[in-house]
């Protein structure tokens, strides 16, 4: 199977050529692959004297570009066409108020091909590490209806919503990782330092250990004898995961699917999946773009292959006429409380308004749900925590209660 780039993680060219009004041209283009990045040059008229991958440096600090500066970017973008300020122009101001140098670059870039005449949707597709088939689908809608403004507000505020969810449950699954993280450096600590020392202390004394301390004293041995071994196989998984996670479709969707199903956790993650996909249709269908164009991006942004198959499933079953409501009910990923909503909007052509119901609806509940797991998760990781650290101690003072005992 030959070896393939990740669509979303297009390289970086240097070139250097000619280009059409017949003068020295110089810059960076962003492309799969170097024949593609070629292609694209002389589609622009340039004439490739010397082009190379642009190496990564070893150490980039505040060069990279988030998804909230690509928010901020749209938003100052729509405000300054909002006041008739041409995009260009718009550009430039925006790149030189900019500290992220990333940013800069990535907006001079652009700003360099709207100048030479492309339109801006077609110029942000070059680009598309940062402006995904929504994003630019909808610009060009904007473009072609004379409301780029609009939809550039539109987008920035779907993006800030997303990302508001996105950024909820990372900070729900940081607590947890960082307390098991901080467990497993505690326990590592009292099995490899503090229980040798007693062990050595317990030696002087001749008499048998009591059961729970020698156990514990059997597990510091195998894991100071057998440690290294412990981490190499951890990181042989990872990486053996890793690589087949990548490699496999299926296990990709397995993992997807099992994701689905993880207990307290999984229904976060489908409501926040359901939440998604509501507000990216009522976007895209809200901007004028035909049901089933938007349901194929939809699919692809659901971020969950799962759902990505299912939407794709419903995609295919209404360009053949039938309802979405009906084709939603088929795939049994949709909720019911979704399901009604959307059948409504259909009877009633306010598809859009009901879909943003269902998403404030879901966003909601995915706050609510995190919010509950935070304020339990943490007393049960510190009860966890506190029962092993108090099994290792009461271990380590049993024999000094038995010679207590005994004088």
């Amino acid at each position: 199977m030959a070896k393939t780039k990740d669509k979303n993680r297009p390289l970086t060219f240097n070139w250097k050529g000619i280009d059409k009004g017949n003068r020295k041209a110089s810059g960076e283009i962003e492309a799969a692959s170097l024949q593609i990045a070629k292609l694209l040059l002389r589609r622009q008229g340039v004439r490739v004297k010397k082009i190379r991958k642009q190496s990564k440096p070893l150490f980039s600090f505040g060069n990279t570009v988030k998804v909230k500066d690509i928010v901020f970017f749209t938003r100052q973008l729509a405000t300054m066409m909002e006041a008739g300020i041409p995009i260009a122009s718009s550009l430039r101001g925006i790149s030189i108020g900019h500290e992220n140098d990333g940013v800069k670059k990535l907006l001079s870039s652009i700003r360099e091909d709207v100048e030479a005449g492309t339109n801006l949707s077609t110029t942000l597709a070059k680009h598309p590490a940062y402006f995904n088939r929504l994003y630019t689908s909808l610009v060009k809608v904007g473009e072609e209806s004379g409301t780029l403004d609009t939809l550039m507000n539109k987008i920035a505020s779907y993006l800030e919503k997303i990302e508001a969810i996105k950024g909820k449950i990372r900070s729900a699954l940081f607590y947890p990782a960082l307390v098991i993280i901080v467990m497993l450096v505690i326990v590592s600590i009292l099995l490899i330092v503090v229980i040798p020392e007693f062990e050595s202390l317990f030696s002087d004394y001749g008499s048998d250990l009591p059961s729970l301390t020698q156990w514990v004293v059997n597990v510091s041995h195998t894991f100071q004898q057998y440690w290294f071994y412990f981490l190499i196989g951890a990181m042989v998984i990872s990486v053996a995961t890793t690589f087949a996670y990548k490699r496999s479709p299926k296990m990709q969707h397995g993992l997807d699917r099992l994701m689905l199903r993880v207990p307290v956790f999984g229904p976060i993650i489908r409501k926040a999946i359901i939440a998604r996909v509501s507000r990216t249709l009522a976007t895209m269908f809200g901007a004028g773009i035909p049901l089933v164009d938007s349901l194929e991006t939809v699919a692809r942004a659901a971020g969950n292959r799962v759902y990505t198959r299912g939407l794709l499933e419903v995609r295919r079953d209404v360009s053949t006429g039938r309802n979405l409501e009906g084709s939603m009910r088929d795939t049994e990923l949709f909720p019911g409380m979704m399901l009604q909503m959307v059948a409504t909007g259909e009877e009633a052509g306010e598809l859009e308004r009901m879909l943003d119901k269902v998403a404030e609806f879901f966003e909601q509940e995915v706050d609510n749900a995190i919010a509950i797991i935070s304020s339990l998760v943490e007393p049960f990781l510190i009860i966890v925590l506190g029962i092993i650290v108090g099994t290792i101690v009461i271990a380590m003072y049993l024999p000094i209660f038995k010679l207590g005992a005994v004088f």
